[in-house]
């Protein structure tokens, strides 16, 4: 509450704010119960017999005075505030949402104010809207924790990853949250790979006394069950859930369905993991039909179309996913409304061109030569550059940072500072590029301090798009492009439940999938033939099927002394835990053949499709 005082007050004010700063609140409200006139009432005490009355839930009579002071003195943004505290309080959204930007128009640098109304918008689950008030009260107070993990949270929701690394920066120094705020900023760190911090994170969260104490531990329990199966230590996972049995969550009352969920989603990810397809298939489709959230009712839906897959019941897959698609374009639509109009294009990159009389402008520039630069590994997602990243990473001589957007985040940086790209990349000078790559360098250090002498692997497939702002700063790297037969590229894609709600509305059709699929070789084949890149084509389909012959031709294309390490990469996988891709689990199965040819199982859904994809086909090597 926000209690601004006038210059004299009232015996009664008096008595009633000695009260409040005492934690007396049965005080504070006996004493407003003595006010007979509230519109001769000092502003003190109606403010605080107001306070008195939201805590003990007179959340209508709370409401009317403050509405009264606002009436009363309509400049304090202060009154503003607390009225739509209240309102946000007893679900009034509507009277909240307009209280607070009042008091945002008469205070606009109270990052509390921005604060309040980001936490009214999160919880109306108007993330986008959610995010810019929280980014703006981290603006006005970058120390302002609580603000700064709520943005966090915000940003995870908006799919903007970096936004979200960003505010949690120091988030290992924070102070021990509150079980609920460490359970949020747990969950985001893990997802960032963050896995020891988040850890430490629940390991410090402080749990209240009393009947919310119960419930908050089996949500930690619940969440690190799911940290230790997505660093693929099921055997740990499993033994979390021990404390935690199916028959304890559902006999929850209906309150608890965020822990009742939560725990239901581990446990079926910990069955499939174990073969237990079945258990697992009947555990997530109760859990798509449970709560009417989108983003939930899409990821059970992801889950399950998966085990009915690998069962074989094809139609049933087919239904799973028709069901994630509506749900997950019903959570897009509130961030990218324009993706969903006929012609739109997700992966705006494809836009950017450079031509060869545009390049010709470029002024020549030092550059880091090709072993002081990073390796990026690049291609259409679900191409198998998680399995190619984890050889790199197996390799003494090299580090990967897991899949980053740090080449996407300087040409944000350039746009942001009013540069137009790729066209001024032609006029960069050798400080601009020194710059960026200093740029570029810093944020990979706070994601692979311990990088050393060690080559940096910068995995990230759609970087693909980026090659003219790879080229300008590191002209001599050497790319290894990954290619997998398109149909089965774009049937993994279609099955993947994407983060980015760009990518959800690209991956809601294969028709949609395979245009962009098309856009995107396109610009890169066009970009290949400006600028000449140092380009290894690694094809999957020929690395299950002879592994050591390409593991030699992979260590020659890098200048490698000894190549074999990259060949126990599925043992290094495992050993490394947390991957942040969807693959994560595949690529601690070593090398196999299951996934060649996957699509011919679903064959009559790319009928439709083909022909807009057979021209990049043949171009690439495939065949229907």
């Amino acid at each position: 509450m926000s209690t601004p005082l006038p210059s004299s007050s009232s015996l009664l004010a008096q008595h009633m704010l000695a009260a409040y700063q005492a934690g007396d609140m049965p005080r504070v409200q006996a004493l407003g119960e003595s006010i007979t006139d509230i519109a001769s009432a000092d502003d003190t005490a109606v403010l605080l017999y107001g306070a008195a009355l939201q805590y003990v839930g007179r959340l209508d009579e709370s409401i009317a005075l403050f509405r009264h002071l606002t009436q009363r003195h309509p400049g304090v943004s202060e009154y503003w505030n607390n009225l739509g505290l209240v309102a946000r309080e007893a679900g009034d959204y509507t009277l909240a949402e307009d209280a607070l930007l009042k008091a945002i128009a008469l205070g606009p640098s109270n990052a509390q104010t921005h604060y309040n109304l980001g936490l009214l918008y999160s919880q109306q689950q108007r993330w986008l809207l959610a995010r810019e008030s929280l980014l703006e009260a981290v603006g006005l107070a970058g120390d302002f924790v609580e603000a700064r993990l709520q943005a966090a949270y915000a940003c995870h929701f908006c799919g903007d990853t970096r936004g979200a690394e960003v505010m949690l920066e120091d988030a290992a120094q924070w102070p021990p949250q509150a079980a609920d705020q460490a359970l949020i900023l747990a969950t985001i760190l893990s997802s960032l790979g963050y896995q020891k911090t988040a850890f430490q994170t629940l390991d410090r969260a402080v749990l209240p006394e009393g009947p919310a104490r119960a419930a908050l531990v089996m949500r930690i329990v619940a969440l690190r069950a799911s940290m230790h199966e997505r660093s693929n230590d099921v055997h740990e996972a499993a033994r979390e859930l021990e404390v935690l049995p199916v028959a304890t969550l559902e006999a929850l009352p209906a309150g608890d369905w965020e822990l009742r969920h939560a725990g239901l989603q581990v446990h079926a990810s910990v069955a499939s993991r174990r073969g237990e397809l079945d258990y697992a298939a009947a555990l997530f489709a109760r859990l798509q039909g449970e709560r009417d959230e989108a983003h939930l009712q899409a990821n059970a839906a992801f889950s399950l179309a998966s085990i009915r897959d690998k069962q074989g019941r094809r139609d049933e897959a087919r239904q799973a996913l028709r069901d994630a698609h509506a749900a997950q374009l019903r959570f897009a639509r509130d961030f990218v409304p324009e993706l969903l109009e006929e012609g739109s294009q997700p992966l705006d990159m494809v836009q950017h061109n450079v031509d060869r009389l545009a390049h010709d402008r470029w002024s020549a520039l030092r550059a880091p030569r090709s072993h002081e630069s990073p390796v990026f590994v690049v291609g259409f997602p679900r191409s198998g550059t998680t399995l190619l990243e984890q050889m790199l990473d197996s390799h003494p001589d090299f580090r990967s940072m897991d899949e980053r957007a740090f080449i996407y985040e300087l040409i944000k940086r350039m746009q942001l500072a009013g540069q137009s790209y790729p066209a001024d990349l032609a006029g960069l000078s050798q400080a601009n590029v020194d710059q960026l790559r200093d740029i570029y360098a810093n944020v990979v250090s706070k994601v692979v301090p311990d990088l050393g002498n060690r080559r940096l692997v910068d995995k990230n497939p759609l970087n693909m798009l980026c090659l003219p702002m790879i080229m300008r700063l590191f002209p001599e790297a050497r790319i290894i492009l990954c290619l997998r037969h398109p149909c089965d590229v774009l049937l993994s894609c279609y099955m993947q439940p994407f983060r980015s709600p760009a990518f959800m509305v690209l991956c809601s059709t294969l028709e949609r999938l395979a245009r962009g699929y098309v856009d995107a070789f396109e610009q890169w084949f066009r970009h290949v033939e400006v600028f000449a890149p140092r380009v290894l084509e690694w094809r999957y389909e020929s690395v299950v099927s002879r592994f050591d012959e390409h593991i030699a031709r992979l260590g020659q294309f890098l200048e490698l002394d000894d190549a074999t390490p990259m060949a126990r990469f599925a043992e290094h996988a495992r050993a490394k835990g947390f991957i942040s891709t969807p693959s994560y689990a595949q690529v601690t199965e070593g090398i196999h053949r299951k996934a060649v040819n996957r699509w011919h199982a679903y064959r009559d859904l790319f009928e439709p499709v083909l022909p807009t994809l057979r021209p990049m086909m043949e171009r690439l090597g495939y065949s229907i």
